[in-house]
């Protein structure tokens, strides 16, 4: 998101059959519902890709992401997916813990004691191995940005591991927040990560903003409406970006017949209406925050749910469907629910809330759909 105003995988059945029964997380789980979801084997791994600040009709069938669209509609795509709300940091917190704890801003530096329940905590407890990659790591990985704050490649409100004290404060946790480089390697290792997380850089998530010549991508400047030049180039670059990472990942061992990636952006455009704060819509579904008006948090907000837009969201799996467009609302909570299901982690916050709409991605994933 802009410096003005401005993550989640999903799983699923592919395989042998017997049912998995998910179980709430006790505390963190206040809000969500522990009813049974169920599906056939799990998979052995869920990637996640996540990008910046695009709209579903910026990206799909977009001449400047040509990969993007192709994967899209060769795999399997959610045309009804949002993103949980305004700006990029609540979503990428969402994306982790269930829940953006009334965080509307993106200052990262108001987020210093962010003791929350979170992922890692549901994938460690259970001995499920996981490791985030972010694009231009900083050697101080509490760092805010890399490699300056005046043309950062990396900026910390795009890594929301490092936001939570359970993370930050832990180094052996912290090891797992790696840079994108390792990523080959990793994934080529005996002991490959089953859960993994993909940050690019702001020159490559389409975020844009980069305007000296710092490398890896730079100068990306912001675009200023869709599709102007700027745009156009961030979009190009994103497309490549994400055709790397997809080929590194199932050119792996780690890419088995039963894995997955996940394509999201955080949240829809930045156009600069006013009655959004910024954004070109504030569209939301399954728990998305109720903002109320002349709220200080979004100014020009009338009230009322507070989405993130309808936003790209793309589906690749080894074994899964093939050309199928799932209807079904989601959002990033949904993405985290498929995650948790698949390895039956309970929920917490707001994943697993089938009551209000947030239900795992499994038709995206299981076999038998599309042509």
């Amino acid at each position: 998101m802009r410096s003005r105003t401005r993550l989640a995988a999903a799983v699923a059945a592919v395989g042998a059959a017997a049912a998995l029964t998910t179980v709430s997380l006790t505390a963190a789980s206040a809000q969500g519902t522990s009813e049974p979801h169920r599906h056939s084997a799990a998979l052995d791994h869920i990637f996640v890709i996540m990008l910046e600040n695009h709209s579903q009709s910026s990206v799909i069938d977009d001449p400047n992401a040509p990969y993007l669209t192709s994967l899209a509609h060769t795999y399997g795509m959610a045309d009804n997916y949002y993103g949980v709300t305004h700006p990029s940091m609540p979503n990428y917190i969402a994306a982790l813990a269930g829940d953006n704890y009334g965080i509307q801003d993106d200052n990262d530096q108001n987020v210093v004691n962010l003791d929350r329940v979170n992922l890692v905590d549901q994938l460690e407890s259970h001995h499920i191995g996981w490791d985030a990659y972010m694009e231009n790591l900083p050697s101080d990985k509490l760092a805010r940005f890399n490699p300056d704050s005046t043309n950062p490649l990396y900026a910390k409100k795009h890594d929301p591991f490092v936001l939570f004290d359970d993370v930050k404060n832990d180094p052996a946790r912290l090891s797992h927040v790696r840079d994108y480089t390792q990523l080959g390697s990793d994934l080529n290792s005996a002991d490959a990560p089953q859960f993994v997380w993909i940050t690019p850089n702001q020159c490559h998530d389409m975020h844009g903003g980069v305007y000296g010549d710092v490398g890896s991508g730079s100068p990306c400047p912001y675009g200023s409406t869709k599709d102007d030049a700027n745009d156009a180039a961030l979009k190009q670059k994103a497309d490549d970006f994400v055709k790397g990472a997809v080929t590194t990942i199932m050119s792996s061992k780690a890419w088995t017949k039963h894995s997955a990636i996940v394509i999201v952006t955080d949240e829809n455009d930045y156009t600069g209406n006013t009655a959004t704060d910024g954004w070109e819509s504030a569209d939301g579904c399954c728990d998305s925050p109720y903002v109320g008006a002349n709220d200080p948090r979004v100014p020009g907000w009338s009230g009322g749910t507070y989405g993130g837009g309808l936003i790209p969201a793309i589906v690749v799996t080894a074994s899964g469907p093939r050309g199928f467009v799932d209807h079904t609302p989601y959002n990033h909570y949904s993405l985290l629910t498929t995650i948790e299901d698949n390895w039956r982690l309970g929920h917490i916050g707001h994943a697993g809330d089938a009551a209000n709409g947030v239900v795992p991605m499994w038709p995206l994933l299981a076999s038998g759909h599309g042509h």
